[in-house]
């Protein structure tokens, strides 16, 4: 899938829940679980407000995020497709909201306390 096509699902996915797409540029990082690459489900992510170099988003697999430091690891926005291909759909939820997706179902939600940290 091109670029377009994600950005044309990112819109979709926005617009369904009534928000402004907000980029995740390519070049900038996301934080995400290596529990990802298992394909364990569900899928679930999260965006805080981004910084120079991140996104904002926090993405893993299964249950609630470890507190470990070394839980997330960085990675860049344009390798996630090898990552997850699945999460792309989302990057373009703005700050302070979430999902949760995993065979056939999905959740997205405002939480405006990720607007706090």
């Amino acid at each position: 899938m091109d670029a377009a096509d994600e950005t044309r699902r990112q819109e979709e996915i926005c617009k369904r829940y009534g928000v402004a797409r907000v980029p995740a540029p390519a070049h900038l990082k996301v934080g995400i679980a290596r529990n990802v690459r298992d394909g364990e489900l569900p899928l679930n992510g999260l965006r805080h407000r981004p910084t120079s170099d991140t996104t904002g988003w926090y993405i893993w697999a299964g249950g609630e995020p470890s507190d470990d430091p070394d839980f997330f690891a960085p990675l860049h926005v344009e390798h996630l497709a090898s990552w997850c291909p699945e999460a792309l759909r989302f990057l373009g939820l703005p700050p302070g909201w979430r999902f949760l997706a995993a065979d056939g179902y999905e959740d997205v939600w405002e939480d405006p306390k990720l607007l706090d940290t």
